[in-house]
């Protein structure tokens, strides 16, 4: 937490980050206790501008992950679109099951997601096929891996709402501001 408070900005973001991780945190000290957690997810939406802090700010929650317990490794695999979708019927949920297991333990980080959602419904609805399988994956291996997603804030409302298992599986978003002079 020292160091994503030692960062320029980010006053909204930063308040969100330490309220998600302290109820995380408390969550790690009930379960010792044997006592039922909060219900909350590792998965977390980032909505904002490009040049915001997104990208860093997911470093730090992977390492935060594991700092708390809650990841094995913390460590923060970037995709985007082109690393999850292939052209052909098939090879795409081989491709995105590729990068999650190299996410496992770690956080997998989906830079501009929202591109996956435009062409579901269509004939070659491949980003569909990457979607479906991120899907399922967040649901067998929830406490194994998180998934960030990023991007631009009405967009990101689009993603959500393109699979219907995105909503149940995100429940926590991140508002990256623009930076002011």
């Amino acid at each position: 937490m020292a160091e994503l408070n030692s960062l320029i900005g980010l006053g909204k973001a930063k308040k969100q980050v330490d309220a998600f991780i302290a109820v995380h945190a408390m969550n790690v000290m009930r379960k010792k206790e044997n006592l039922p957690p909060i219900n909350i997810g590792l998965h977390l939406v980032f909505t904002g501008s490009p040049g915001t802090g997104k990208t860093t700010v997911a470093r730090l929650i992977g390492r935060l992950y594991k700092a708390i317990g809650l990841l094995e490794k913390g460590e923060m695999v970037e995709v985007d679109r082109a690393d999850l979708v292939s052209g052909f019927v098939g090879q795409t949920a081989t491709k995105t099951q590729g990068k999650i297991a190299e996410a496992d333990g770690g956080v997998l980080f989906i830079d501009e997601a929202y591109s996956l959602a435009a062409d579901t419904g269509s004939e070659h609805g491949f980003g569909d096929e990457a979607i479906s399988t991120l899907v399922k994956a967040m649901e067998d291996k929830r406490d194994k891996f998180a998934v960030i997603v990023a991007g631009y804030s009405d967009d990101m409302d689009n993603f959500i709402k393109s699979n219907k298992g995105l909503k149940s599986r995100f429940q926590t978003f991140i508002e990256f501001e623009d930076y002011s002079f």
